[in-house]
């Protein structure tokens, strides 16, 4: 009896047509292996950067905060946290795990660096127990396993300002509307659209540095990609989708709407430009190498882009 439906199959059914269903249902088989393989490999690549203790974290920035309060105004810890891959530098304000925004008045009419250089000396004064360095845009506290990144920020006039990404002016930002945004995104995706930013960050890094994207940009252009998304919530997937929709993205400008920054890709010049139409060409190599990496359901080549450890 449990076998009948397999039986009923065959019937009234020419011998060509159950092979060219046969082989199609072996074909979805093993693309389903593959696309298994790649989920955890990829799983791995994320595994560091979700391996972090959130509670000792939690408590580190407490502790910052607290030791430094005469100097805070407030801080704000975003959804992503954290360097990816170890980097010894902030790309994007969802990487941080906490903007520290500074009380003192005067630090408004100062640069980025000299912000940044009054940030460590009052960090080095109060802290005890913790390396603390500084980097293009935000200082980098250490202590045994942990490591702690935070931006400085000042405000004025109600608005909130941060170092740039290249650290050598000020952006206007409004931080809480972005990362609200990004947040939105991410939910209703199930959670899935941080990982496929960490992922495309980590493939972004092993690019040539003519072609990288800055963090704010990559996390924009995220933003824009899945606003219309429908297919299957799984990293592999997404992160294809990803590349295949920057393809074109990237040509044009992107204005605006979460109060990043009003500088999001500007780096890259007006749309269509030279810089845009390079970048676009990188992203679409690697957008191919995955799609001939499903062809041949080859796993070294779709990781290619993501470089050795």
């Amino acid at each position: 009896m449990g076998g009948s439906g397999g039986r009923d199959f065959f019937i009234g059914r020419a011998p060509e047509d159950v092979s060219v269903e046969l082989r199609k249902e072996e074909e979805r088989t093993h693309d389903q292996a593959f696309d298994t393989r790649i989920a955890a490999r990829l799983g791995d690549l994320l595994g560091d950067a979700n391996r972090r203790d959130t509670r000792a974290i939690s408590a580190a920035i407490d502790e910052i905060r607290n030791a430094m309060g005469a100097q805070i105004e407030g801080t704000l810890d975003p959804i992503l946290g954290g360097s990816v891959r170890k980097h010894t530098y902030v790309d994007g304000i969802s990487d941080i795990d906490t903007l520290v925004i500074l009380r003192d008045p005067e630090l408004r009419s100062l640069s980025p660096q000299e912000v940044l250089a009054y940030f460590l000396q009052r960090a080095q004064s109060e802290l005890s127990g913790w390396e603390i360095s500084r980097g293009t845009i935000a200082i980098t506290f250490r202590k045994e396993d942990l490591e702690i990144q935070a931006l400085p920020a000042v405000q004025e006039a109600g608005e909130t300002r941060i170092p740039s990404a290249r650290g050598d002016r000020w952006s206007k930002i409004n931080p809480q509307t972005f990362l609200r945004k990004l947040a939105e995104t991410n939910r209703r995706f199930g959670g899935k659209v941080v990982p496929v930013i960490k992922l495309a960050k980590i493939i972004n890094s092993q690019q040539p540095a003519a072609l990288q994207l800055t963090g704010y940009h990559v996390e924009s252009l995220a933003i824009e990609a899945f606003k219309a998304y429908s297919g299957p919530l799984n990293p592999k997937a997404m992160l294809e989708h990803f590349f295949d929709a920057c393809r074109s993205l990237v040509l044009i400008t992107i204005r605006d709407k979460t109060g990043q920054s009003v500088h999001v890709d500007s780096y890259l010049g007006p749309a269509s430009s030279k810089s845009r139409k390079e970048v676009s060409a990188a992203l679409d190599r690697i957008h191919r190498r995955m799609m001939n990496a499903d062809t041949l359901r080859s796993e070294e080549q779709w990781l290619e882009p993501f470089g050795g450890d």
